[in-house]
């Protein structure tokens, strides 16, 4: 794999609404590919993997039943996605405007065409969907995956790695292994997902930790204690466990409320 590609996959400009990345325009150059699938469910669960990651556009090749309600119900809120799935007899149709088609296989294949894992293929594959070229990902049938004619059509092989002495993804686990990896490279992280809150200072630290001194000796908790080398290591504690600003202050005021509690301030029950 060139290793541009590589390089280039991190630069991708990521568009953010309300804190919330949107999904880049460019995976609509990317195709789902599925050859000859037998069960309309697998259809259905490989349309909810697709959506997931950001991908549409799902081509079928001589679907052994399509339309059907098993796929609407397994595609779980991605029904969109196989309504505008298109149809074709044959994979050369589908191909026809792709420059690059990666076949999925987990057999050898004896083929000098390129073959890689999805971590190493997926990101030449996103550079060249957002250079504007058409990339299709080419799954074959549950039971005989592609044959060797339909894998000659393609110019890159990717296997995923799995137990040798076990190896039973079924297509729509295959599907979403690999929509995951391209995804993995296009800049949409999860910030957006993190909870916010502003970290608390360096000053408010240790005025929390210089309260939790001053309670632990009001208490007696020293007797008998090197309270020196024990506020040591509950500074280096706190100060190391990046305390947000409502978490001192929760702290604070929990430390105020055991004074209190230990002055008879408090009821028992209250307490």
């Amino acid at each position: 794999m060139n290793a541009g590609f590589q390089k280039d996959v991190a630069y991708f400009n990521v568009k953010w609404t309300m804190n919330k990345p949107e999904v880049p325009d460019f995976l609509k150059n990317i195709r789902i590919v599925l050859a000859r699938p037998s069960h309309p469910g697998n259809i259905g669960s490989a349309a909810r993997a697709m959506k997931t990651m950001g991908l549409s556009r799902l081509y079928l090749v001589d679907p052994r039943e399509f339309p059907s309600a098993e796929a609407d119900t397994l595609a779980s809120g991605a029904v969109d996605v196989l309504r505008h799935a298109t149809v074709v007899t044959s994979l050369a149709e589908a191909l026809a405007d792709v420059t690059v088609a990666a076949a999925l296989t987990s057999r050898k294949r004896e083929l000098t065409t390129p073959l890689a894992v999805p971590r190493e293929a997926t990101p030449e594959l996103v550079a060249r969907a957002c250079a504007g070229e058409q990339v299709a990902l080419v799954f074959g049938n549950e039971t005989f995956g592609l044959s060797i004619e339909e894998v000659e059509l393609c110019n890159r092989l990717v296997t995923i790695p799995g137990n040798p002495d076990y190896f039973s993804l079924n297509l729509a686990m295959a599907v979403q292994v690999m929509t995951y990896e391209l995804f993995s490279h296009v800049g949409v992280g999860v910030d957006y997902l993190r909870a916010e809150g502003e970290s608390a200072t360096s000053a408010e630290v240790e005025g929390m930790c210089g309260q939790l001194d001053q309670t632990m000796a009001h208490i007696g908790y020293y007797r008998r204690r090197n309270g020196e080398r024990l506020m040591r290591r509950m500074r280096t504690l706190f100060h190391r466990a990046g305390l947000l600003r409502e978490e001192v202050d929760i702290l604070r005021g929990f430390l105020k409320q055991v004074v209190r509690a230990a002055d008879g301030d408090v009821p028992p029950d209250a307490a």
